[in-house]
């Protein structure tokens, strides 16, 4: 089993940053892809950012049409951790922020979340 450590959520005004962090209790080289979604109040999750990590295509990134410009996926391979810096942040960022970590293309280990939320 693989477990995905959020950090970093907090209670910020717009137009201030935040980095999220996601430590994997193994290698991201043993993974497809990694990313972050977020779910707000009411909505459906959706997908934030995302990143391949192994292969031919590793370092390849994804990005919501919401969060382009605003938000960087990236990876300290060394540390097992994905980050999402996201600056700018409006109100609508606020959600609840879940880090994935895919082993196989059918297959999705999901963090325990770490609430944002962005007043205006």
């Amino acid at each position: 089993q693989v477990q995905l450590v959020e950090s970093g959520g907090g209670l910020v005004q717009a137009g201030e940053s935040l980095r999220l962090s996601c430590v994997a209790s193994r290698s991201i080289f043993s993974f497809i892809a990694m990313g972050w979604y977020r779910q707000a109040p009411g909505k459906q999750r959706e997908l934030v950012a995302a990143m391949a990590t192994a292969g031919s295509s590793a370092g390849t990134t994804n990005y919501a049409d919401s969060v382009k410009g605003r938000f960087t996926i990236s990876r300290d391979n060394a540390k097992n951790t994905v980050y999402l810096q996201m600056d700018s942040l409006k109100p609508e960022d606020t959600a609840v922020y879940y880090c994935t970590a895919d082993p196989t293309y059918s297959n999705r280990y999901w963090g325990q979340g770490t609430q944002v939320t962005v007043s205006s």
